[in-house]
């Protein structure tokens, strides 16, 4: 379920920035672009989460 939210907002995302980067630059909106952008970032995404240490519990004094 976590790669399903990760791939659906990141193509959320992709897209809008493949919009807007595109039509300040004057080309039109291409959906593959979107699509490629999308996989790239979600498979960076997926091996920073990979890669970081999960937080382990230590022994901070209670505030």
């Amino acid at each position: 379920m976590r790669f399903f939210w990760a791939l659906f907002w990141t193509f959320l995302l992709a897209a809008m920035l493949t919009y807007v980067v595109g039509s300040m630059s004057g080309i039109a909106f291409n959906l593959t672009t979107a699509g490629i952008l999308t996989v790239v970032a979600v498979i960076v995404i997926l091996l920073i989460s990979v890669v970081l240490p999960e937080d382990s519990k230590s022994d901070h004094a209670a505030h």
